[in-house]
C-alpha cells in the first residue's frame, strides 16, 4: 500500500495519543533525547531537544529551554541518542544477495523494480535516509526514486547512474548469456565519443549520478579485478560530460592502474579501491578525491555465495581481493584520505548495511570516523550542504539508537527510530 505523507503523519499523531484537533495546533515537532552527535566536531552532546519544522531543523537547545512542550508534536526518545541519518554511497536496490545467482541475471525489469521498492523500504528503515545506487538495468531505480519522491512508496533519497557504463565485455556488460544471444548491457560504450553518448542517455532518462566500471570485478564472468578496462582516454571522456552536465561520478576500480587513471581524469569517489598502493592513496588525497570501500561484505559472500549459486570463479576473485581491500583501506584511514560510507549492498542482504560500521572501526577508523563517513563526508561527495548533520538549517534526517555510538558503534546495527525530511517512518 502506498503510504504519503499525509497518511504518515496521522499515524505518528495516532499513535502518539494527539487528535486531529491537537495536530492543527501543534505545526512544529519537538523531538527529546539524551543526547545528539555532532558528527562535525565527532562527539556527543549531552541533552538534547531538537524542533523540527515541517522538513528542517530550526533548533537545537537543551531540554530545560523548552518552556511548554504543549505548543509541540512532542516526540519523547528518552534514553535514546540521536543521529543524522546516514547515507550509503554503493548499493544496487534491483538485486537481492539470498536470490539464486545465476537465475537472478534473467529477472525482467518490472521484477526487479519490485525488487527495488522492497529493498529502498528495507534500507530507509535501517537508519539510511540516501544512498547511492550505482547500477540497475531498464532504470528501474531512478523508476524507484520517483515513485519515493513523489510519496507513492517509502525509501531513502536516491542517487542512481542508470546504467553502469562499461566496455564491450567488461566487468558491467552481460557476460553471462550464451554468444548466439547477442546479449549486450544497456551501459557498454566503446570509445570517447560513445561512453560521452552513454552518460547523456543516462541523464535522459532521469539519472542524477554517474558510474564507470574502470577495471574488472568480482562478479562477472570473464574479468580480471586487477585489470584496467576503460581507456584513460575513456574514463576522462565520462569524467569531462558528467562534471559538464553538473553530475558526481563514481568509478567501479579495483586495480592500481583503474583507480590511479581514474584520479588523474577528475572522477568524484573510487569505489572498491582493492589494489591501492600508496601512490595511488596520496593521489586521491591531493585530489580530493573520495574512497568507498566495501569491507563487510567479504564473510557474506564466502560464507553464503556457493550456496546462492554464485560460481567458484567468482567466489575465488572475493578470496583474492578481501585482504588486499582491507589492507587499502586501513592505509588509507591512517594516510588522511577522503573516506565514504560504502556498502555493496545487494551483495549482501539489504537493511544490514549498518554492520559496516563495525567493520570499518575494526579495520582503522574511529566510531566518529565511521560515522563521519556515513554523514558529512557522504554529503559532501554529493555536494549536498544541507544533509548529514543534526544542526539548524539542515533537513530533518534524523534516526535514534539506544545508547552512544561514539562509545559503541555496533549501536548502529539497531536503529530504532527514523525520520526523513520531517516525516516519521519507525518509532
Amino acid at each position: 500500500m502506498a503510504i504519503l505523507k499525509t497518511t504518515l503523519n496521522k499515524a505518528l499523531l495516532l499513535g502518539l495519543g494527539l487528535s486531529a484537533s491537537t495536530a492543527a495546533l501543534a505545526q512544529d515537532t519537538l523531538i527529546i533525547a539524551d543526547a545528539y552527535v555532532d558528527v562535525a566536531k565527532g562527539k556527543t552532546i549531552k541533552d538534547a531537544a531538537v524542533i523540527v519544522s515541517l522538513n528542517q531543523i530550526t533548533k537545537i537547545t537543551k531540554q530545560a529551554d523548552i518552556k511548554n512542550t504543549n505548543d509541540f508534536l512532542l516526540i519523547d526518545l528518552s534514553g535514546k541518542t540521536l543521529v543524522p541519518g546516514v547515507m550509503d554511497m554503493h548499493v544496487h536496490l534491483s538485486g537481492d544477495a539470498d536470490d539464486n545467482f545465476l537465475e537472478a541475471q534473467n529477472d525482467s525489469i518490472p521484477r526487479q523494480t519490485v525488487k527495488a521498492v522492497k529493498n529502498a523500504n528495507k534500507t530507509l528503515m535501517a537508519g539510511f535516509t540516501t544512498v547511492r545506487d550505482l547500477g540497475a538495468s531498464g532504470y528501474s531505480v531512478i523508476a524507484t526514486r520517483d515513485g519515493i519522491n513523489a510519496g507513492d512508496i517509502v525509501g531513502p533519497r536516491i542517487w542512481a547512474v542508470g546504467h553502469a557504463i562499461s566496455v564491450t565485455g567488461g566487468h558491467c556488460d552481460d557476460n553471462f548469456s550464451a554468444p548466439e544471444k547477442h546479449a549486450t548491457a544497456q551501459g557498454v560504450a566503446d570509445g570517447p565519443w560513445a561512453v560521452r553518448a552513454k552518460v547523456r542517455e543516462n541523464i535522459k532518462y532521469g539519472a542524477n549520478a554517474i558510474k564507470i566500471c574502470a577495471t574488472g570485478g568480482v562478479f562477472s564472468k570473464g574479468t580480471q579485478v586487477g585489470i584496467q578496462q576503460l581507456s584513460d582516454e575513456e574514463i576522462k571522456a565520462a569524467v569531462d560530460e558528467a562534471h559538464m552536465q553538473g553530475m558526481v561520478i563514481a568509478a567501479h576500480a579495483h586495480g592500481t592502474g583503474g583507480i590511479k587513471a581514474s584520479i588523474k581524469a577528475g572522477i568524484d569517489s573510487i569505489e572498491h579501491c582493492s589494489f591501492m598502493d600508496a601512490e595511488a592513496i596520496n593521489m586521491a588525497i591531493d585530489a580530493g578525491t573520495y574512497l568507498s570501500c566495501d569491507i563487510y561484505n567479504t564473510e557474506y559472500t564466502l560464507a553464503f555465495g556457493a550456496a546462492n549459486g554464485v560460481p567458484e570463479a567468482n567466489i575465488n576473485k572475493e578470496k583474492q581481493v578481501s585482504k588486499a581491500q582491507r589492507d587499502s583501506f586501513r592505509q588509507a584511514v591512517k594516510a588522511g584520505a577522503k573516506m565514504v560510507f560504502g556498502s555493496d549492498a545487494a551483495i549482501y542482504p539489504h537493511g544490514d548495511n549498518g554492520k559496516q560500521f563495525s567493520r570499518m572501526v575494526t579495520f582503522g577508523m574511529t566510531p566518529a570516523q565511521a560515522l563521519q563517513a556515513a554523514t558529512i563526508n557522504s554529503a559532501a561527495l554529493l555536494k549536498q550542504s544541507n544533509l548529514g548533520q543534526i544542526k539548524e538549517g539542515f533537513l530533518a534526517d534524523i534516526i535514534a539508537v539506544d545508547g552512544d555510538p561514539i562509545e559503541n558503534i555496533s549501536l548502529m546495527e539497531n536503529v530504532s527510530f527514523v525520520m526523513k525530511d520531517g516525516i516519521v517512518y519507525k518509532k
